[in-house]
């Protein structure tokens, strides 16, 4: 729960010293407020996001200076400014997304402090003032996920700038075109369900989904990597949950061209049975399309996760669903994919469909979604346990990809 603070002591207690301390080790100023004596108006505040990723925005009626420090056990980004008035109300930076906790507060006479405690390892990918049209000037911050290894070396060296922050975030952050411009094709492969989630379960051996997606996503990168000019990785290689948000941002972190998520559902008839590719689209296809989507976007909830709309500033970051050459490029490969798998493995009926999959929502990554089959059916499930099956399934998908990867390429995408 978000407890605003009106003073130091109540921010901090008993660790406001210790916290302090960590921080002035190594101060990244950012910018320079033009009336350091006047203390700031903060008059405004908002956050936006979900588990994987959150803007704060805070609305000053001066510019401000700040500094970021990040703060370990628990995981914290702190934003150090000079004197400054919190003049909007609680609920406007009540905690959500990647933030547990948010406190503000005065932390002397001449400072204040923001501590947004993260349910999670988090880093900063943008840090800067922005001047308002009408008034004052807003402080955005940008945070997404990140490993324990390297929230723990930003804690170590305590070195970025407003810079290097915007350089993370273009390293890090969507990868542009349909490949990469370090010239090698990277491939997220993304197991369905794990974790909490197990997804669907065999109707004969109740195997759940999650076990049968790792393992066939396990042989599918082996292979892959085995490909000239070819990078593939997993975006889990456990049994753990995976937001469907996390995915896609792990998926723009490694900077994949492609995205192919893998699963195995289930259908009351138990007489369909054949392997389906699934792209983006806000209008299903068909009925079955739709239910699956709908099942397959339940999974936050299913794991205790809440499902948020993200308002329309950091809509335009996650959910960036205009682009029509990205649309293009994962009707090709799904294209790709059925080609391959014809006369080989079982298909459905129109085995190209579309729905909205929230997992397949990377902004500029290709991207589809294949039903591996249905455990629900006797014989699909005989299939997918397979070893001999899963192999010649996934040999059969490195070909469509390096298929789809040529003809890519000499078009110039």
């Amino acid at each position: 729960m978000c407890r605003p603070a009106v003073g130091a002591g109540s921010v901090f207690g008993l660790v406001s010293g210790l916290l302090i301390a960590l921080c002035l080790l190594c101060p990244v100023s950012v910018r320079a407020t033009e009336k350091p004596d006047e203390p700031l108006l903060a008059f405004s505040a908002r956050i936006v996001g979900d588990d994987a990723r959150s803007r704060v925005v805070v609305d000053f009626d001066d510019k401000p200076e700040f500094s970021v420090h990040y703060v370990a056990s628990p995981e914290r980004i702190v934003i150090d400014l000079p004197a400054t008035a919190f003049g909007f109300p609680a609920e406007d930076l009540a905690a959500r997304g990647l933030f547990k906790d948010i406190r503000y507060g005065t932390m002397g006479e001449g400072s204040a402090r923001i501590v947004l405690t993260a349910q999670r390892p988090v880093k900063l990918v943008s840090a800067e003032v922005q001047k308002n049209e009408d008034r004052g000037f807003r402080l955005v911050l940008d945070a997404e996920i990140t490993t324990k290894e390297k929230f723990a070396e930003l804690v170590r060296t305590q070195s970025w700038k407003s810079s290097e922050l915007k350089q993370s975030a273009d390293i890090e952050g969507l990868p542009d075109g349909a490949m990469s411009k370090d010239g090698v094709f990277t491939i997220a492969i993304d197991a369905g369900h794990g974790g909490i989630d197990a997804g669907a379960s065999g109707a004969v051996t109740k195997t759940p989904e999650k076990d049968i997606t790792l393992a066939f996503a396990k042989i599918l990168v082996e292979k892959l990597n085995k490909q000239t000019g070819i990078r593939a990785f997993l975006t889990r290689s456990n049994d753990s949950f995976l937001s469907l948000s996390e995915r896609v941002v792990l998926a723009r972190q490694g900077k994949a061209d492609l995205f192919i998520s893998l699963h195995a559902d289930t259908l009351g008839q138990k007489n369909i049975r054949g392997s389906t590719v699934y792209t983006l689209s806000d209008t299903a296809s068909d009925k079955m399309a739709a239910a699956l989507a709908a099942r397959e976007n339940l999974s936050d909830q299913l794991a205790g996760y809440s499902i948020e709309v993200p308002q329309p500033e950091i809509a335009d970051i996650l959910l960036d669903l205009t682009r029509r050459e990205t649309q293009a490029f994962s009707i090709s490969l799904a294209n790709r994919v059925v080609k391959s798998f014809e006369g080989q493995i079982g298909l459905i009926n129109n085995p190209h469909r579309f729905a909205g999959f929230q997992v397949l929502r990377a902004p500029d990554i290709p991207s589809i979604l294949l039903e591996l089959g249905f455990l629900s059916n006797e014989g699909d499930e005989k299939l997918l346990l397979s070893e001999e099956w899963r192999d010649k399934l996934t040999s059969l998908l490195v070909d469509a990809v390096l298929k789809y990867r040529g003809e890519t390429v000499a078009g110039g995408g």
